[in-house]
């Protein structure tokens, strides 16, 4: 089917038929940029959205998948804020440890020296290695170029590698 004409279908199977090969991807983002939320919520609403904006898809500014991706981010950086704000204290989800021991301890390692990047390069980093976006649609979820989205992936490998190679 056309890309255009199913994204601006009128009926939902057909909506349903165009967004369902990029389910798995949305539900990755969602679970990566959301990950204190239900990832099934945010993915819903997000299609909720989409749904409603479908005339918006312009396949001349990106891939289903990336324009897809994008309202799932925004989703999920909305209900993290909705969420961040009603928790009355931090809540550290990793304990702290002396040092990996197992496979399990170090990707708790990976995961926190992940949290302690920016929010920006954490996003960038989650949408290119965690959910399997290309530069590109990693850009147009973004809402930035290419190139600032190769710097700065490059300046979270670096930060990872420093936070790795430090003691907790």
């Amino acid at each position: 089917m056309e890309t255009v004409a199913v994204a601006r279908a009128s009926t939902a199977a057909a909506f349903a038929e165009w967004v369902a090969p990029h389910l798995p991807v949305m539900a990755r983002v969602a679970a990566r940029l959301a990950p204190d939320a239900d990832r099934d919520d945010v993915v819903q609403d997000a299609l909720a959205r989409a749904w409603r904006e479908r005339g918006a898809f312009d396949p001349g500014r990106g891939s289903p998948a990336a324009w897809l991706c994008a309202i799932v981010a925004s989703q999920a950086r909305r209900t993290s804020r909705t969420a961040w704000r009603r928790r009355s204290s931090p809540v550290s989800v990793v304990p702290e440890r002396a040092a990996p021991s197992t496979d399990v301890d170090a990707a708790l390692d990976v995961e926190r020296a992940l949290g302690r990047l920016p929010r920006r390069q954490r996003e960038a980093v989650d949408l290119h290695y965690f959910a399997g976006l290309s530069v590109a649609e990693t850009a147009t979820v973004m809402g930035c170029s290419a190139g600032t989205v190769k710097s700065t992936l490059s300046d979270a490998r670096a930060a990872l590698r420093r936070h790795l190679g430090e003691t907790p």
